[in-house]
């Protein structure tokens, strides 16, 4: 299987980009790690620990972290292929930078490959309410062929925890990347 690319922003919603860490860990994938500044910096805020030292403990899978600042990345080229991105948690100030087009930095750039390579991009995205210019460019985006999936936990599989309530979420992002697990319950088991 290709690499998948993991993008981190500064939105609130660092557990899920852990547990989406350790589960592509778990079924020892290849995987490109890109984190904004903002993102490193509320990672460690959330979960107390930094993501370069989470990483450095994950053995099943490959990890790279990649400089965000770098454009000498596999994940900067379009030559290279991927299973596909998810932004998770997505900002909406990188949701408009993606829309834009603007690969002012790898992340945005990666995310910008997918969508010309037409890999899978899946936007996990990460505020409330939502304004029109964030609509607008969640629907330019979902026109162009991006996954919008806000986090939002469901509840109708009687979650009895936060990783339980994470899971389900998971779930979700393995279905849409075609990724066989068995960590979520789907609706009619």
């Amino acid at each position: 299987m290709k690499p998948f690319i993991v993008g981190i922003t500064g939105a609130s919603g660092s557990p899920y980009a852990w547990r989406l860490l350790q589960k592509l860990n778990e079924q020892g994938l290849e995987v490109y790690v890109v984190a904004s500044e903002t993102g490193m910096l509320v990672f460690e805020h959330e979960m107390g620990f930094s993501l370069d030292s989470g990483v450095a403990g994950l053995h099943q899978g490959t990890f790279h972290i990649e400089n965000v600042k770098s454009f000498f990345s596999p994940i900067a080229s379009g030559s290279r292929r991927f299973s596909g991105m998810i932004v998770c948690p997505c900002s909406m100030g990188t949701v408009g930078r993606i829309a834009a087009g603007t690969s002012d930095n790898l992340l945005i750039r990666a995310a910008d490959v997918c969508l010309k390579e037409k890999f899978p991009l899946l936007l996990l995205t990460r505020e409330t309410p939502l304004h029109t210019i964030h609509l607008e460019n969640l629907l330019r985006l979902s026109k162009t062929g991006a996954t919008i999936m806000p986090i939002s936990p469901s509840f109708y599989h009687h979650p009895n925890s936060i990783d339980e309530l994470l899971d389900q979420m998971m779930g979700r992002i393995f279905d849409h990347l075609g990724l066989e697990h068995n960590f979520h319950t789907r609706w009619e088991e």
